[in-house]
This record gives structure tokens, sequence and C-alpha cells, in this order.
């Protein structure tokens, strides 16, 4: 079976994009949501900004996805 992004339904703050790449590479999800606070101030905010909201337009939600 191939491994897939999706959007996380239940470990979610905004859209999921952080719990949706915990589940991809098997990490807990804090580490990436503090990955991305970091990439936020390092960026001065809007390029990582604009990055979750193509990623949370983009990557599909969980259970929409398995429920079709």
């Amino acid at each position: 079976m191939k491994k897939r992004l999706y959007r996380s339904q239940y470990d979610r703050k905004i859209a999921g994009v952080c719990g949706g790449l915990a589940e991809y590479f098997s990490i807990d999800a804090t580490i990436i949501r503090l990955i991305a606070v970091f990439l936020l101030i390092v960026t001065v905010g809007f390029p990582m900004v604009i990055g979750y909201v193509i990623a949370a337009a983009i990557i599909p939600n969980d259970e929409d996805v398995n429920q079709a």
C-alpha cells in the first residue's frame, strides 16, 4: 500500500496540515508544529503562512478521502 499525505481530521489545531505531516512521517505532531513555528520566526512569517495556506488548500482531508 502506498503511503499518502492527508490533512489530519483529529490531530489538528488550525487546518490539520502539521498533524497530517506527523502521521506521514510517523513522528509526534508537536515536533512538526515546533519546526513550523521556528520556520515562521526565521522567515519573518510571510513565506511560511503562504506555504501553510497553500498546503491546506492542496492536501486532501483524511476523512473526505476515506468516505469516497
